[in-house]
């Protein structure tokens, strides 16, 4: 039986800054690695690095990547949260300032792997201008204070988010399945309902039309009888 690959997987960052609110100072990550469970990953966050690796067997394949930071983060204070899908942190900067970091790699190199997360970048010039509510329940997010250990401190599938709306973070299409309320399949229902009875009209209109040509029929004889006496 042939050996799993390794993959590496696609990285995605986005963030933001302050030099007085450390709970707007920080990096968002997203790992995408699908079909890996718990007890299938490790993860070693370090203030200048992170490693992740993590196998699935759906996939066949082991994802594994190394990232080391432009700067420093808090690891104390920095979340995490896996899903099916993948694997996201909020890494909080350990040096609070207005600027953005200009990359998330210390090695100003590009990697194929590693993009911005367009959905939830904000310019620096317009965080102000960004939704207050826009990071809302991230703070619900698995800590690191552990970081290292297979699972992410035992938190099993949900991270402990606390029911966070990720459509909010990546413009997602949330609310999508309640378009049925706004009609469309019912209203092309009730069209087809109504249309037998626009054929029988239509019969009704031809069966009195032959009707008054019989009646007009029978009619002219009468006339010619008339005119004969």
């Amino acid at each position: 039986m042939s050996e799993a690959t390794q993959t590496t997987p696609e990285v995605v960052w986005a963030q933001r800054s302050s030099k007085t609110d450390a709970e707007k100072n920080y990096i968002l990550l997203t790992i995408a690695a699908p079909d890996i469970p718990d007890k299938s990953f490790k993860l070693d966050l370090k203030p200048t690095s992170l490693t992740f690796i993590g196998h699935s067997d759906t996939k066949k394949t082991t994802y594994h990547v190394e990232l080391q930071f432009y700067d420093e983060i808090d690891v104390e204070k920095s979340q995490t949260h896996h899903t099916s899908r993948d694997v996201m942190f909020k890494l909080r900067k350990k040096e609070m300032k207005e600027e953005y970091w200009p990359r998330l790699l210390k090695d100003s190199k590009k990697m194929h792997f590693l993009r911005t997360d367009f959905d939830k970048w904000v310019d620096e010039d317009e965080q102000d201008a960004a939704p207050d509510d826009e990071m809302g329940g991230m703070g619900g997010m698995g800590g690191m204070g552990g970081a290292g250990m297979p699972g992410m401190d035992g938190s099993g599938g949900d991270g402990g988010f606390g029911g966070i709306d990720f459509s909010k973070l990546g413009g997602g299409a949330g609310g999508m399945p309640d378009m049925g309320d706004l009609g469309g399949e019912g209203e092309e229902e009730d069209d087809d309902e109504e249309m037998p009875e626009l054929e029988d009209e239509d019969a009704e209109g031809e069966e009195a039309k032959g009707k008054g040509k019989e009646e007009a029929e029978e009619v002219k004889p009468a006339a010619k009888i008339e005119e004969v006496s």
